[in-house]
């Protein structure tokens, strides 16, 4: 049995930051990742961020993942586990784990679950053909491999996702046939939809895809209007001959872990789907389970960053850790956050959020 303070699973944006900031505290760290590398998602992204210079505006994703990776590996409080799968919580407070293909069991004090989100998918016939790709493998294959995934490609969602790794595709050298959006307009922001108009890319907005075709991999899709019920419009197909297409549909919180540990649960459709009832100090309903970043509701990476750290001082601090500045720090990350949440963009994360965040701290 393996002893430690506080457990952070997931070393995306979220947990990273989170391990970062409770370990600077005073505090010991076990930080677990599944994959055989740190940073999650920010290791594919190479378009700047917005924001202010605390969330790294003007950086690329890549060179975020750097600097907290280095960070994490350079403090001698936090100890990092890569390919290790937590298999389970359980009422004892026990955890198990597969590392390196070797099972083990983890008793921590704290537990802080960053585990992310999946991609959503679609339903078509024929929606299994190779080259038919979530937005988040054509990332992968791209920035982090350095593989095309296909000459010509159409993505399916105009949200950030969609708009920013179509422009991602264009610069590797990829022909972006156009963007298929269900909704009436584009959601993605303004600044990254230019980019694409100014390429000359089709926009097909209230149009979905109806189906793929091709023998032994995909070779086109047939698009389709929908009506203001989302119905398909009789006699509105058009073929486009591709030999890839990029679903960016949305993401899913990664809440097995919570549901199975007994965290209180409730479904918030502008948050990704079910994510736990915390409160505002990012705690759960079980007394020693905290949430930051995807898994407690999809946003942005540099949201992400910032519920690590208030997790990280938070945790940190009830486990006796609180440096001089914890004041000053944890309120300013708050103010962060919710700068970050206002704006009529954020509109629907604040409604989503009013559901869930619990009215007073535990």
């Amino acid at each position: 049995m393996i002893r430690a303070e506080i457990l952070v699973v997931g070393a995306g944006p979220a947990g990273l930051m989170a391990a970062i900031h409770a370990a600077e505290a005073g505090a010991k760290v076990l930080l677990v990742e599944r994959a055989d590398r740190l940073g999650g998602q920010l290791i594919k992204q190479t378009h700047k961020f917005f924001g202010s210079k605390a969330e790294y505006a003007g950086e690329r994703g890549i060179e975020i993942a750097d600097k907290l990776i280095t960070a994490s590996q350079n403090l001698p409080g936090i100890t990092i586990w890569q390919n290790a799968v937590v298999l389970g919580i359980y009422p004892d407070g026990v955890v198990t784990l597969s590392h390196n293909g070797n099972f083990c069991t983890v008793q921590p004090k704290k537990i802080i679950i960053a585990t992310g989100a999946s991609e959503k998918s679609m339903a078509f016939p024929n929606n299994d053909l190779p080259g038919i790709y979530g937005a988040g493998a054509v990332q992968t294959l791209m920035n982090v491999h350095g593989v095309l995934p296909g000459k010509r490609l159409l993505m399916v969602g105009a949200g950030n996702i969609g708009v920013i790794v179509a422009y991602q595709l264009l610069q590797a050298g990829v022909e972006v046939a156009g963007i298929v959006e269900a909704g009436p307009q584009v959601g993605g922001y303004k600044v990254h939809v230019a980019k694409l108009q100014r390429h000359g890319v089709p926009i097909y907005t209230s149009h979905s895809v109806k189906s793929a075709h091709g023998d032994s991999c995909l070779e086109g899709v047939t698009i389709c209007k929908l009506d203001e019920d989302w119905q398909p419009i009789e006699d509105s197909e058009q073929y486009i001959e591709i030999d890839g297409l990029c679903l960016a549909v949305g993401l899913s919180p990664l809440t097995e872990l919570l549901w199975q540990a007994g965290c209180q649960m409730k479904y918030a459709g502008e948050l990704g789907g079910y994510v736990p009832l915390r409160d505002a100090n990012l705690k759960t309903t079980h007394s020693d389970i905290y949430v930051a970043g995807d898994v407690s509701g999809v946003e942005e990476a540099s949201a992400a960053m910032v519920e690590g750290k208030i997790a990280g001082l938070y945790v940190a601090s009830i486990l006796g850790y609180k440096k001089q500045s914890f004041t000053r720090e944890f309120q300013t990350a708050k103010m962060q956050l919710n700068a970050l949440r206002s704006g009529p963009a954020s509109a629907k994360i604040c409604s989503g959020l009013s559901k869930v965040v619990l009215k007073e701290a535990q």
